[in-house]
Order: C-alpha cells, then structure tokens, then sequence
C-alpha cells in the first residue's frame, strides 16, 4: 500500500492536463486512489470530488457559447443533469463495495470504448432526435455520471449533435453539464461523509495545477496522440482491474 503525498498530487497534475487536453483524467486517478489504500467505490467517490473544481474551470472557460440543445432550453437540460447527477450519487452510494468492484473492470472498460468511439469514430450527423427523447437522453447520462461518469463527454456530443447543434456549442454543453452533474455528485459525496478529504485536496490542487498547464499545452500536443493516449491507459487500467479482481 501506497500513501504518498507526491503520487497523488502527480496523478492529480496529469489528471487535471489530461482533461484539458483530451479527457480522460478519471483514468489516472482512480489507480492512483487505489494505490493509496483506499477500495474501488471510495476511490472513485473521491476522484469525483477532487476533479470537480477543474471541471468548473473548464465550463466557466466556454460559457459564452452555451445555450439550447434542439428545442429544449440549457436551464432545463442543467435540472436534468443535476438531478440524474444525484440519483447517480446515491445510487452509488447505495452499491455494496465488493459489488463495485466487480462492477469497475467493466465501467472502465465500457468508458474507454465510448473514448474511443469518440475520438476515432466517425462523427455523428444525424439530426432531428425530439426534445423529449433528448431529455430522457440526457437524464440517463446524469445518472451514470453521477454513479461513474467516464466517457460522459462523448455521448453529450452524440446525443447534441443528433438534436441538431453545432459542435462548438455542444461542446460548450457538453463542459458545462458535465460539471453539473459531476457537481451533483461531489455533494451528494461530500455530505455522505464517504470520501477521503486528505486525497480529494492533494488530487484537486493536483488536477486545477494541471488544467491550467493543459490550457497552455493545447495548441502544441496532437489531438490524436493525447487521445489515443487515453484509450491505451484505459485498457491498461482495465486489465489491471480485471487482474486484481
């Protein structure tokens, strides 16, 4: 067992540049949360609190651009997003930890593949999806954002792009209720009192450290490389997990 200050505020800078860059940073704190001693769901539990603050950083960055998705206005997809958030929280919350982790191998692995769908697939061009299966998209994407949440970012761009909108401003959607319903879930975590403070400050300084170095790098790292980056650090993770389970 591993309990160093320097692993995690390192795996909280990577994680933090990650996200900026290309995303994906969960993929790095979740083993380095492991390390440390703590079980599968708590590790997650508490690299949900400390990505949370770069998140909002990086929502705040594009907020200009945010606005309605098809015909459903951006307040009610944020009630959406909230709301699924916490019913994913608690979900987890109520999930016995041996049951997440046996569970886990398989999220990180359904993550990595929707990375990679994303990232290298074809884009989505479909239009017409109705607000109300929008809705009902969205609030089933709150709720495993809330319980896990990798991979997220994707299926907002899919399910937006299909709704009709522009992909910078999905983009911008896709940031900004990504922290909601990850906002949604550091509370419901916070006030559980199941997560590791000691962790999720190290991690947090970590992360905002390294969004703020990602901001700068972006214009001189190559999308595909960093993506790809991703996906290979995915498969590892799930093969580790499928090992130690």
């Amino acid at each position: 067992m591993i309990d160093s200050i320097w692993l995690l505020l390192l795996a909280g800078v990577w994680a933090g540049a990650q996200n900026a860059l290309a995303g994906g940073g969960s993929f790095v704190t979740l083993p380095a949360l492991m390390l440390t001693g703590l079980d599968a769901r708590a590790a997650n539990i508490t690299s949900t609190v400390a990505l949370f603050p770069g998140q909002v950083t990086t929502a705040l960055a594009n907020w200009r651009m945010v606005g309605a998705v098809g015909n459903v206005p951006f307040r009610i997809l944020f009630l959406i997003s909230f709301a699924g958030g916490i019913a994913g929280a608690i979900l987890l919350l109520l999930t016995p930890s041996d049951i997440f982790r046996v569970m886990l191998p398989w999220l990180v692995l359904t993550a990595t593949l929707l990375f990679a769908r994303g990232a290298f697939g074809s884009r989505v061009t479909v239009r017409g999806l109705n607000p109300m299966r929008a809705k009902i998209g969205q609030f089933l994407v709150a709720i495993y954002g809330g319980y896990f949440g990798g991979g997220i970012g994707f299926v907002m761009l899919a399910l937006f792009t299909m709704a009709g909108t522009a992909v910078k401003e999905a983009q911008a959607n896709k940031n900004a209720l990504a922290a909601v319903m990850n906002g949604a879930g550091a509370l419901v975590f916070a006030l559980s009192g199941e997560a590791n403070w000691r962790a999720a400050l190290i991690l947090g300084a970590g992360s905002m450290a390294g969004g703020w170095l990602g901001a700068h790098a972006i214009r001189h790292v190559p999308d595909k490389l960093l993506k790809g980056a991703v996906v290979i650090i995915g498969l590892a993770l799930t093969i580790g997990l499928f090992w130690r389970g």
